[in-house]
């Protein structure tokens, strides 16, 4: 079997669980959403306020599915490492 170091493991542990929260917030949004629809169409009058929250948390949803399945998002988390390693190799240097 594969040994695999405990960087790895750990950034595998953090996608997992932003799967995770991605995941649960995709399952509120489709249960919630047509919730609050339904309640913008039984009990207001001509006032669509449900499109608010539509697309205030469709926004949000949509740039947290951008940041867990882009695998080379801009300023994502390759970014961040390149930057962390550049920043410690300037350290060692002076």
């Amino acid at each position: 079997m594969r040994e695999f170091n405990e960087s790895s493991y750990v950034r595998a542990k953090e996608r997992v669980k932003d799967l995770r929260d991605f995941y649960g917030s995709f399952i509120a949004y489709i249960i919630i959403i047509p919730l609050l629809w339904y309640i913008n169409y039984e009990f207001s009058n001509f006032i669509w306020w449900a499109i608010f929250p539509t697309l205030g948390w469709g926004i949000g949803l949509a740039f947290h599915a951008y940041r867990v399945f882009a695998k080379n998002a801009i300023l994502g988390k390759r970014w961040e490492e390149r930057k962390i390693k550049e920043f410690m190799e300037q350290d060692e240097r002076f």
